[in-house]
C-alpha cells in the first residue's frame, strides 16, 4: 500500500498555513516540520502581528519543532515551506542541522539558492517545485491586492 504521507501532501499542510497567512495580511508563507510521518510543528509568517522581522514561517517552525523534540537540532526531520527560505532562515536551519528542506516555489530576490545552496547544512538534502504553482499562486494574489 502507497503511504498517503508524501512530500506533495505535507505541502499542501504548509499551504494551509499559509493561507492562515495571507488571511491575517501576513506574507503568505507556510512551514511545516516532519518526524516520522507526523508533523510535529505548523507555522506561518507572524512578523506584522509580533512586530518581528524575525519571526518567518521557518523560525516560528523550527522554534516549535525544537520545544516539541526537547532540543535544538532537528536531525531526523523534513520542513516544508511554501516559499525558498531567505539568508536568515537558511542560517537557521544550518545551525538546526535538519536533514531535509523541501520548498515549492523559488524567490529569486531574496532565497538562498542564489548561493548555491552553500548556506545549508552540507548533510542538509534540499527539494524545490513541490505544488510550485499554488504556492506561486498564492504570493502572487497576495502581492496584487497589495499593490491596488
Amino acid at each position: 500500500m502507497i503511504s498517503p504521507y508524501n512530500d506533495e501532501y505535507f505541502m499542501k499542510q504548509a499551504l494551509q498555513e499559509a493561507q492562515k497567512a495571507f488571511e491575517k495580511d501576513e506574507v503568505p508563507v507556510g512551514a511545516v516540520v516532519v518526524a516520522n510521518n507526523q508533523i510535529i510543528a505548523r507555522a506561518h509568517n507572524f512578523t506584522e502581528h509580533l512586530h518581528d522581522v524575525t519571526a518567518h514561517a521557518e523560525m516560528q517552525a523550527i522554534t516549535a519543532a525544537s520545544e516539541y523534540l526537547g532540543g535544538k537540532y532537528l536531525s531526523g526531520c523534513t520542513l516544508y515551506v511554501t516559499l525558498e527560505p531567505c539568508v536568515m532562515c537558511a542560517g537557521a536551519l544550518y545551525w538546526s542541522q535538519i536533514d531535509k528542506i523541501v520548498f515549492g516555489a523559488r524567490d529569486e530576490k531574496r532565497g538562498a539558492g542564489r548561493f548555491q545552496n552553500q548556506l545549508y547544512h552540507p548533510k542538509t538534502l534540499v527539494t524545490n517545485g513541490i505544488l510550485e504553482k499554488s504556492c506561486s499562486e498564492l504570493m502572487q494574489e497576495f502581492f496584487s491586492i497589495k499593490r491596488k
